[in-house]
């Protein structure tokens, strides 16, 4: 998918990338190791709040005004909520007070008393206005006396949280105690994201992530309101969720990695506490099992999944294309009823991506008849289809939607199908898959698609990138994330920050505040936010950083 036979890296290099990754999370991590946290941020003490408009993703609105609000000993967090919302204010006003305890050393005890001081979190469903603020939006107004947050859903309540967040000092971040002060600058946000779907994708089937790195990502993603957590399940190095109706998938397919490493699997248990977590964080949680090819885990474990009822050794290496579940073999849709409706049964949201790319085993006719035959299974369960782009080259469902991973934006299939109904998800690999290389001396990732600094990255516009195609097909971003030669959450980092952030803008601010000059000022001050959460981030050399 996406890597174009990409080579397995040698042994030797795998050890001195997870060696440093290693080093990169423990206490005692050199400065110098390009994984590590920078030395501690300048403190607040003397500096002028964040001006409205300096956050990331760029706010739709911004109306400054003169002053600020300082967050004191004294500070309450009053949560209220109409039409049985306020269980979801208070849920939002735990999680902010969370973040703020650690670093202020203030109690901000939580009250549904009403008043006109303090941090204030409203959810209004059908107040005036709301309306035009969607299930996403919200609206910031800071004066001397109050911060105000209010929101129609629970999910613009938690991301005005997190623009309120990049609002206060970085050391804000810090889980000891910091000297402050606290100050927000005054005046209003309003705010609504660009696409519904701004998402980001970890792959878990080449090196196996547990539970605690996953979540580690999903706090990260939450603060630049990522919505989507793609989860890559199933590849040819490893199945990684349990089936009950088939547990060799897990037991057998989830024993190794790229490398030959031990591997690892989420019991049903593990899955539905990171759907808890992610949703906790308004993410939703879309799995994927990727077929017909991308499949020599779950061919390993089943020989009958195999046309010639041989099951294949387990896979380490790196090369794609090989594998195919057997089209013409009526076992091979038990098999996929199976997995679908498990699967569906343990995710909450409305989505499960069946793959679909890079099936160069399988011939095409049988690739259609294949998705013929899956996509209704998907549907029976409840569920709504996405597939890599190559969906479009067979018979995308009514509502499927594409996955587009090209490099150009030129496929007329793509285009066609956009036009006749099937939505679309950007996630060009030469500008938003983060697993790509920086540049030549980048010691992680790859470069089949070129290398990918933080510029281009961003310098892109999603709306207009598939030629032919209407704007209005856009359901919006993507930044995948494959862990051929991933190993550590500081890895992870290391290759997702900056890019990120910069994807999460496209995905959330108008295009007409799409800027790079703007933006590299703007992302060169999440820096001393990162040090101070102990991102491993890339100091790229095209962004101003305030320590350089």
């Amino acid at each position: 998918m996406r890597r174009r036979r990409a080579r397995l890296l040698c042994s030797l290099l795998l050890t001195v990338v997870a060696g440093a990754g290693t080093a990169a999370s423990s206490a005692s991590a050199s400065p110098a190791s390009p994984w590590s946290s920078r030395s501690s941020s300048p403190s607040g003490r003397d500096a002028a709040p964040t001006p409205l408009d300096g956050v990331v993703p760029a706010p739709a609105s911004v109306r400054p005004a003169t002053g600020s609000y300082a967050i004191r000993s004294d500070t309450r967090i009053r949560v209220s909520g109409s039409d049985g919302s306020a269980g979801s204010a208070r849920r939002v006003g735990d999680y902010l007070a969370r973040v703020l305890r650690p670093s202020t050393g203030f109690s901000l005890p939580l009250t549904t008393r009403s008043g006109d001081d303090g941090i204030r979190l409203r959810l209004t469903p059908k107040a005036a206005g709301a309306r035009t603020l969607g299930e996403e939006g919200y609206r910031l107004q800071v004066t001397g006396r109050a911060i105000t947050l209010t929101a129609r859903g629970s999910a613009g309540l938690f991301h005005g949280v997190q623009t309120l967040r990049q609002l206060l000092p970085a050391s804000i971040e810090r889980t000891t105690r910091q000297p402050g002060p606290w100050r927000v600058s005054g005046g209003t946000i309003t705010d609504v994201p660009r696409f519904a779907w701004r998402g980001a994708m970890l792959d878990v089937s080449r090196h196996f992530f547990g539970v605690d790195q996953v979540k580690r990502y999903i706090d990260q993603l939450a603060l630049y309101k990522i919505n989507k957590l793609h989860l890559h399940l199933s590849d040819d190095q490893g199945w990684r969720i349990a089936i009950d109706s088939w547990p060799k998938l897990a037991r057998h397919g989830g024993s190794t990695q790229v490398g030959g490493g031990p591997g690892g699997y989420y019991t049903k248990d593990d899955y539905r506490e990171i759907v808890r977590y992610a949703a906790s964080r308004e993410l939703t949680v879309v799995p994927e099992i990727d077929m017909p090819g991308h499949t020599n885990a779950a061919l390993a474990s089943y020989a009958e999944l195999n046309c010639d009822g041989v099951a294949p050794p387990l896979y380490t290496g790196t090369e794609v294309g090989f594998s195919s579940l057997c089209v013409p073999k009526e076992v091979t849709y038990d098999f996929v009823d199976d997995v679908i409706r498990e699967l569906a049964a343990l995710t909450p949201g409305p989505y499960l991506h069946i793959g679909g790319d890079e099936a160069h085993s399988t011939s095409h006719e049988d690739y259609v008849a294949f998705m013929d035959r899956v996509q209704p299974v998907v549907a029976k369960y409840g569920k709504t289809v996405v597939g890599w782009h190559q969906l479009t080259g067979a018979h995308p469902a009514k509502g499927a939607i594409a996955q587009y991973w090209g490099t150009d934006g030129s496929e007329k299939e793509v285009a066609d199908a956009a036009k006749a109904g099937t939505r679309l998800i950007l996630s060009p690999a030469n500008r938003a898959y983060l697993d790509m290389k920086y540049n030549a001396d980048t010691p992680l990732g790859q470069n089949w698609a070129g290398y990918v600094e933080a510029k281009q990255s961003y310098d892109w516009d999603p709306g207009t990138y598939i030629k032919d195609a209407p704007e209005s097909s856009v359901l919006g971003v993507e930044a995948p994330l494959w862990s051929e030669t991933l190993q550590t959450s500081p890895q992870i980092e290391y290759l997702a920050f900056p890019r990120l952030p910069g994807i999460a803008e496209l995905g959330w601010s108008p295009a007409s505040s799409h800027n790079w000059d703007d933006y590299k000022v703007r992302v060169a001050a999440q820096g001393p936010r990162w040090d101070a959460m102990r991102i491993a981030y890339y100091h790229s050399a095209q962004i101003p950083w305030p320590n350089d």
